[in-house]
């Protein structure tokens, strides 16, 4: 039997409104209805259903346990609804006013800012405030519009999140370094070289390398220099002083200029997410939905650091 779409809605509005004003006579109230007209919908998704969701006594309703479970889908469905309608009403709006964006230091003025400026242009009414800060900075509480973060974004209930792109990384060494050393064959190789080593919260960050199966493995480094900051790490690397497992978007122009040469001894490992993430209200305003859509497009399916990577056809 064909459903029609909109008594299917209008019964799903009136059991909602149902539940959250605890009577049918506010809930006709809501919809514009007679209060007859606001049970009969709820009896006929009832009905529909093959299920009993309230229990009407002369005093109050009452959710049924089949009732509780289908308030809460219907909830979910209503919420997407909503969001879509605001995704698309918002793409009907101007962009403008002041943008406050927060970017990690490095990748944030050699990645983000590019796609910023390219988005001024095309944005002339709008305006930005960004700062800079490797902390993860509270959104909601410094007033903060919408921020971007290398690494596992973490369970945070008041923001949503969109991955942008995936942060690679390869090992790398100067012309010098390796006219002196020569090349690693192998990931055993590297035992007999000199290893620089990011140091992040007083440990040196693992070397991860993809094995044939597809699986990571982190290689046990045991580093002669280490770093606490990733721009000093690749300045150490371009003086020659050893092999470093640097990200590409940091290196990139070093490899195309010749300053640096990669280790391509794996495809280089898919190592961390890139997010943007901004605060979890209905409403996405234009400002922050074309930044991210502007953000996507620059560093999906594969950014342009990368493309000097890959080792696929």
């Amino acid at each position: 039997m064909a459903i029609d779409p909109h008594s299917q809605l209008t019964g799903i509005s009136a059991f909602v409104h149902t539940v959250e004003t605890g009577s049918f006579t506010a809930a006709a109230a809501r919809m514009g209805l007679s209060k007859s007209a606001a049970a009969k919908k709820v009896a006929r998704l009832e009905d529909r259903l093959g299920a009993r969701l309230l229990e009407r006594t002369t005093r109050r309703l009452n959710l049924t346990v089949e009732g509780e479970a289908y308030y809460r889908s219907c909830l979910k469905v209503l919420d997407e609804l909503s969001a879509t309608e605001a995704l698309l009403a918002s793409r009907q709006q101007a962009v403008s006013g002041r943008l406050r964006i927060n970017l990690p230091i490095s990748f944030g003025r050699l990645c983000i800012m590019p796609v910023l400026m390219d988005l001024l242009a095309q944005h002339p009414r709008l305006d930005l405030d960004v700062s800079f800060a490797d902390r993860r900075v509270d959104l909601v509480e410094e007033g903060i519009d919408l921020a971007v973060r290398l690494g596992e974004p973490g369970d945070q209930a008041s923001l949503i999140g969109r991955r942008i792109g995936t942060q690679r990384s390869v090992i790398c060494g100067s012309p010098a370094y390796f006219a002196l050393r020569g090349y690693p064959q192998s990931f055993e190789d590297l035992a007999d070289h000199d290893c620089l080593g990011f140091v992040r919260d007083g440990r040196s960050s693992p070397w991860t390398i993809a094995l044939s199966d597809g699986a990571l493995r982190d290689l046990a480094i045991k580093p002669r220099h280490t770093v606490s900051h990733g721009e000093a790490l690749r300045d150490a690397t371009l003086s020659g002083l050893g092999l470093s497992y640097l990200s590409t978007w940091l290196i990139a122009d070093d490899v195309r200029s010749g300053r640096l040469e990669s280790v391509l001894l794996a495809e280089p490992v898919m190592q961390w997410p890139i997010t943007a993430l901004w605060p979890r209200v209905r409403d996405l305003t234009p400002k922050v939905r074309v930044t991210v859509d502007a953000l996507v497009k620059a560093f999906s399916p594969l950014p342009r650091w990368d493309r000097l990577f890959s080792q696929s056809p």
